[in-house]
């Protein structure tokens, strides 16, 4: 059973302009919208892979009644905690140049009960056959510990997690050992101090101790570079595949998906890492937040060259 937990969930507009003029008339070509945020993205391509999730967190408004329409209309088990305020609108302004521009709103402020509630929701869910992904950003009044107390109170009833955060929600979840996590370049960089671009093998290195500190997969995504995943005695890093891209936005949560959806199925580790590569890849080519077709990810999955490190 996969929960995927998405604090701050959004209504994410995606905008097509030929190019931004700031200041002035800015005429728009397409605009789509999707049930968006971290975890409900993951959960949407999980979906899209013939697999099930249960999408949890928190909504509020109208918005957040569209997002549970769209969840349901898709078929996805959700269990949301409803709250005051107005779930946010994300907007992304795309240009033909492929600049990206991102105007994302705050969302509803939460109580410490509201947050309880949650923690004891997830609770609830958790046993030794459950996984949960934590991913995205938290709403205001949200502790920035709570990755890490959730880990924490999800791995006494034998639950695993799989972490995708940054900043302080990254730092303090490590502390709690998270079973599974997917920084990227600029994450680890972040988190070891490093102040500037580091390479490859420094990256490797990197991943390498946080494995070597009782995490079980640590996989790096690296952008147009590819990725890499460290298991123990399981090391490989692949390059990008060539795709024709239409949207970044979106490609890491779909690893994220497949990481998930691999750890239900039991996949091993070079399938793994095929249906990781392809889902990221297959993510790049939809408009907005959309999830790639299974059908593109299988295709793609047979392109993925490893290259052991």
């Amino acid at each position: 059973m996969i929960i995927t937990v998405t604090m701050n969930p959004a209504i994410d507009k995606t905008i097509e302009i030929d190019e931004l003029l700031p200041g002035g008339l800015n005429r728009i070509k397409k605009v789509e919208y999707d049930a968006g945020g971290k975890g409900i993205n993951v959960s949407k391509t999980i979906h899209e892979l013939g697999g099930s999730s249960i999408a949890v967190g928190f909504l509020g408004g109208n918005a957040g009644k569209t997002i549970e329409s769209v969840l349901n209309a898709w078929g996805i088990q959700n269990d949301f905690i409803w709250v005051e305020g107005e779930t946010r609108t994300n907007t992304k302004v795309y240009e033909n140049s492929g600049a990206l521009t991102e105007l994302n709103e705050p969302g509803p402020k939460i109580s410490s009960e509201q947050q309880e509630e949650l923690v004891k929701k997830l609770e609830g869910y958790a046993n030794d056959k459950a996984l949960f992904v934590l991913a995205g950003s938290i709403p205001h009044g949200v502790d920035k510990k709570i990755y890490a107390e959730i880990t924490e109170r999800v791995h006494a009833k034998g639950a695993k997690v799989l972490m995708d955060a940054d900043g302080e929600l990254f730092r303090n979840a490590l502390e709690k050992k998270p079973d599974i996590i997917k920084p990227n370049r600029m994450e680890l960089e972040e988190y070891y101090g490093f102040d500037y671009r580091v390479s490859t093998e420094e990256l490797l290195e990197a991943a390498r101790k946080l494995q070597g500190q009782g995490i079980w997969t640590v996989a790096v995504s690296m952008g147009k570079s590819g990725a890499m995943m460290v298991r123990e005695g399981f090391e490989v890093k692949c390059p990008a595949l060539s795709v024709k891209a239409h949207s970044t936005v979106g490609a890491g949560d779909a690893m994220v998906a497949a990481l998930a959806y691999a750890w239900e199925n039991n996949l091993g580790n070079e399938e793994t890492v095929r249906l990781c590569m392809a889902a990221s890849a297959g993510a790049v080519t939809t408009i907005g937040t959309k999830p790639p077709a299974r059908a593109v990810v299988d295709e793609l999955m047979q392109q993925v060259v490893m290259e052991r490190l």
